[in-house]
């Protein structure tokens, strides 16, 4: 399943371009479906998948009734302990949703889309209308982080401790957590691991949606990093309200002309890795799907529809290069070679910690921890650099961990 994450400035018109891009993969003949947290004029409000044509269905994702059904379900596998501490059990109806709950009912709305739980025959384009640029980032750098928390936490090799516990318990002197807990565990990392392996997809996109003009141009500069750093690939960056090039009115003109530089900048630093799509200004919001069929592209510029015949990631956000002889310490230095691309990222602010099996990274306001792979983490970090948009990082082999030959 081709899949389309839609995000970008705030009131930039994210919901409006995710909902055109879906309608344009839908008149392409590809089975659609968007999600959509915000209510978008002229579409279904319901929960569940709902036809807005032939081949394109929507569903608007409710937080409340999300956080709710997950609460009350938490209530009852505590039942026991709360019974013992004289705990007051709580109805759905005086439940208020509490920050955070938007996005883990986004993600838990990718696990069922990614599923196919909401369609049996499976949809060949998801479309995702996802909050603004910042907060969009943090979401999809969620499920990764949640794991490793669960890991650290709860690890899961404890759980073939299971008869030891209570002699473990005698021991420490506190009791050992219940396999109720450990067993909970492992379905959340399962179910995170689902929605993981769906933005990770090679089919996975981003799209950034933005209206031209300087405050955007340096947005979307220092997202470009941070983007780059989660391993998230662009493939295009939707211009939208694009006013008409020749106005008889000086003071149109003059934001038509700035728009103009400000999308000649874009071009220049996207073209690499995405294309520019061109959305027209309507004078008005649009009122339905009859308006938004109307902003496909304009000017020659790209179509919103996505490519759904295997169109998307084609390479690793990182991999490795080998610096020296493959045959480790003995056959020569054996030198690898981590490599990331971060474009437009600025050396001084830039840093980087080895922790055990782990790279910390940090890019300006951006951070991310990556587990080094197998071989890597029997090697010491050696140096580092960043040349040309790619940090390389340079590990060599641990002379009392790499396996010696001959």
């Amino acid at each position: 399943m081709r899949t389309v994450l839609v995000t970008g400035l705030g009131g930039a018109g994210r919901s409006t371009v995710a909902a055109a891009t879906a309608l344009a993969g839908a008149r392409s003949g590809a089975r659609t479906l968007l999600l959509s947290a915000d209510a978008i004029p002229g579409f279904p409000a319901e929960t569940a998948p709902t036809r807005v044509n032939d081949t394109l269905s929507s569903v608007r994702i409710d937080s409340g009734e999300h956080f709710r059904g997950e609460l009350l379900t938490l209530q009852d596998e505590l039942s026991g302990v709360l019974d013992l501490l004289g705990g007051n059990r709580m109805d759905g109806e005086e439940l208020t949703e509490l920050p955070g709950s938007t996005e883990l009912a986004l993600l838990h709305a990718l696990r069922r889309a990614a599923r196919g739980d909401w369609s049996r025959a499976g949809y060949d384009l998801l479309v995702v209308d996802l909050p603004p640029l910042r907060e969009a980032l943090a979401v999809l750098a969620l499920p990764e982080q949640l794991r490793r928390y669960l890991r650290r936490l709860l690890p899961q090799e404890r759980q073939a401790a299971r008869a030891l516990r209570p002699m473990l318990a005698q021991l420490a002197g506190v009791p050992m957590p219940a396999q109720w807990l450990y067993e909970a565990a492992a379905r959340r990392d399962a179910e995170l691991a689902e929605v993981q392996e769906l933005i990770e997809d090679r089919a996975t996109t981003l799209r950034l949606v933005a209206e031209p003009g300087p405050a955007a141009e340096d947005a979307l500069r220092t997202a470009r990093t941070g983007l780059a750093l989660h391993g998230l690939r662009v493939d295009a960056v939707v211009a939208n309200r694009v006013l008409p090039r020749h106005s008889s009115d000086p003071w149109f003109a003059a934001l038509a002309a700035q728009q103009e530089k400000c999308l000649g900048h874009w071009r220049e630093e996207w073209t690499a890795e995405a294309p520019s799509v061109l959305v027209p200004h309507l004078g008005r919001d649009p009122h339905g799907p009859d308006d938004l069929t109307g902003l496909d592209g304009t000017d020659g510029a790209p179509s919103l529809a996505p490519d759904t015949r295997g169109g998307g990631r084609a390479d690793d956000p990182w991999w490795i290069e080998e610096a020296g002889a493959p045959d480790g310490p003995d056959g020569g230095d054996g030198i690898l070679v981590w490599c990331l691309r971060l474009p437009g990222a600025v050396k001084k602010d830039l840093q980087l910690v080895r922790r055990g099996s782990e790279l910390l990274l940090t890019v300006g306001t951006f951070h991310r921890i990556v587990p080094l792979e197998s071989a890597l983490r029997r090697c010491t970090v050696s140096g580092a650099a960043l040349t040309d948009g790619v940090l390389r990082v340079r590990f060599t082999p641990d002379p009392g961990l790499w396996p010696r030959t001959g």
